[in-house]
């Protein structure tokens, strides 16, 4: 099965979800991890922005807390960049648990691969946007940004620069860099560091 090619960023709940889905699509994929999205100001930041940038995909669960987050989404995003992809009320459990849910259907972790291949297949780009320069964890590696002394003091004044959570990790960041415009946005935002170095 050949991989969706998806520009929107895919709004997922959970790590287990967000595994899942990498399997069959190439799009930037964030979670909301669950309810944490009420409370992270940087997190749904981050999502107007991509939001703004992209547009959304909401995949959240159908249960009630699936719902939930949606509203809360559709709160702080407007409806126009959202678009509300919906799985089907499936009763069961994620293999990986020992108890069903409290409602007692699975969510996107227990989706089968075909059946959310079918829902994300409408949204797959005809043609692939124009590839912008990447940078990559290489780069972040050279410049201080990882893996040195001070690294994390500096990747954080990349990350207010940028105007991300604070909390990104090395892959999440470059992800986060390459969707929003690659290296002249990650070359503008050293910039912006040296700037205030002098």
């Amino acid at each position: 099965m050949e991989k969706l090619h998806i520009d929107r960023v895919i709004i997922l709940e959970g790590k287990y979800d967000k595994i899942k889905l990498s399997s069959i699509t190439d799009a930037m994929i964030v979670t909301t991890d669950g309810f944490g999205i009420f409370k992270k100001e940087e997190k749904r930041r981050m999502i107007r922005r991509l939001a703004n940038e992209k547009g959304l995909i909401v995949l959240s669960d159908s249960d009630s807390a699936g719902m939930l987050i949606r509203a809360h989404i559709r709160s702080f995003v407007p409806k126009d960049q959202i678009i509300d992809l919906y799985i089907p009320k499936i009763k069961g459990k994620e293999k990986r648990k020992e108890q069903p849910s409290k409602e007692g259907i699975v969510g996107v972790e227990g989706m089968d691969v075909s059946l959310l291949y079918e829902l994300l297949k409408p949204f797959q780009a005809e043609y692939p946007q124009k590839e912008k320069e990447k940078v990559t964890k290489v780069d972040l590696f050279n410049d201080g940004f990882s893996g040195g002394d001070n690294s994390k003091e500096k990747r954080k004044r990349l990350l207010l620069a940028l105007d991300l959570p604070d909390t990104l990790n090395g892959s999440a960041l470059v992800d986060a860099i390459n969707l929003l415009g690659g290296r002249e946005l990650y070359e503008n935002a050293k910039q912006i560091i040296q700037k205030e170095d002098k």
